[in-house]
Order: structure tokens, then C-alpha cells, then sequence
């Protein structure tokens, strides 16, 4: 598979995965958490990116958590170092929170 073809599906698979999200949030949720257990921050970070483009984006999810989408950018980006306040309304404008839960 050339590098073209293989960008193309990879764009087709990133597309219908964010279209997974905006049609259901509970996959969303549970896919954060999943990355949450298994993930590392750097991946993390993707996934947040991820999910936001299928609730409306960077800007639009900035202005719902009143934080500047510039910030918001960085934030999210691979050396992203998101403070706790940052994370936290970030995911309540796409209508999610933090918990902790005990290991079992």
C-alpha cells in the first residue's frame, strides 16, 4: 500500500471513528477511560483530541468550557501538559467528569 492510500485510510478510519463519537458519547466515555487505564499522557492527549473534534472541535469546546482555544491547542498537543482545572472543564463541556473508582 503506497503512503497515500495508506494516509487516505487512515483518515477514512479516524473520520468514522469520531463519527462513532458524536453519534454515541457513552463510546466516547468509554474509550477515555479505557486509555485512562492502558495509556500513557501522550496518549491521552490524542485520545482528548480525538473525542473534541466529535463534539464540535477545539473552539467550539473552548468556548463551552471558557478557556482560550489557542491554550486549548497546546494543551492538547503531544507535549501537552494539562493542568487539573483545564482537564476537568474541558470534559464537562463535552458533558463528562473525572472519577475515582477503587481497583479491584
Amino acid at each position: 500500500m503506497s503512503r497515500k492510500n495508506a494516509a487516505a485510510a487512515s483518515k477514512s478510519h479516524e473520520a468514522a471513528t469520531i463519527e462513532s463519537f458524536r453519534k454515541d458519547p457513552r463510546l466516547a466515555t468509554e474509550y477515555l477511560n479505557e486509555v485512562l487505564q492502558e495509556g500513557d499522557q501522550e496518549e491521552l492527549l490524542l485520545a482528548l483530541r480525538r473525542v473534541s473534534e466529535s463534539f464540535g472541535g477545539i473552539p467550539a469546546l473552548a468556548a463551552r468550557a471558557k478557556l482560550n482555544a489557542t491554550s486549548l491547542y497546546r494543551t492538547l498537543s503531544h507535549r501537552g501538559n494539562p493542568e487539573l482545572r483545564s482537564l476537568t472543564a474541558l470534559l464537562r463541556a463535552m458533558g463528562m467528569r473525572l472519577a475515582v473508582e477503587q481497583i479491584t
